[in-house]
């Protein structure tokens, strides 16, 4: 199989489409983040890559919290929206109709609509050229009670929602199961 050299690239599928809320100057304000991942089991803690520039980084710098929401595919518009407007000239919630709640954190807004929830504490902000790594210790998770199956979080009622970049630019949600984990690799153990 030839391989094309593309340079250095962010080339990760797929990301997964996050609304990132802080409090800035005492208002809830979200945005949209892709570039997000599990950082750390135990305790539990999460990054986002935050542009520098972006006014949710100064709420999270004021309050040194952040709330993770994942939406599912029924707020597809939503989180579109977050990303191409700029909380500093617009009201998100408003405009989007979140129903604003907070938990034990008490400053990091949390969206009642999106199907998980996650409050977090700053334990680092990295800062890189383009943008500040936010890494945050989750304090607590909500899922909506609807969300479950047998009381655990179920992916197909949760409907989270993947960004796929250029040149496609769209948002995706999960496709077909390919293999059960921690099984199929099991085949392969033959060969040693």
């Amino acid at each position: 199989m030839n391989k094309i050299i593309m340079g250095p690239q962010t080339l990760i599928y797929p990301m997964p489409a996050l609304l990132v809320g802080a409090n800035v100057n005492n208002k809830p304000n979200f945005m949209t983040v892709a570039w997000s991942g599990i950082a750390n089991g135990e305790p539990p803690m999460i990054s986002v890559a935050i542009r520098r520039t972006r006014y949710t980084l100064r709420g999270i710098r004021q309050n040194l919290t952040f709330s993770v929401n994942v939406p599912s595919t029924d707020m597809v518009r939503e989180t579109d929206y977050c990303g191409l407007t700029h909380g500093s000239e617009v009201n998100k919630v408003e405009v989007c109709q979140f129903k604003v709640f907070y938990g034990e954190l008490g400053n990091a807004p949390l969206i009642e609509q999106c199907p998980i929830n996650l409050e977090c504490k700053v334990a680092h902000i990295l800062d890189l050229d383009s943008h500040s790594l936010v890494v945050g210790r989750i304090e607590e998770t909500h899922v909506s009670e609807d969300c479950l199956t047998h009381g655990k979080p179920d992916v197909n009622k949760i409907k989270p929602l993947s960004y796929i970049r250029a040149p496609a630019e769209r948002y995706q949600a999960l496709g077909k199961v390919i293999a059960k984990a921690f099984s199929i690799g099991e085949e392969l153990k033959a060969r040693q």
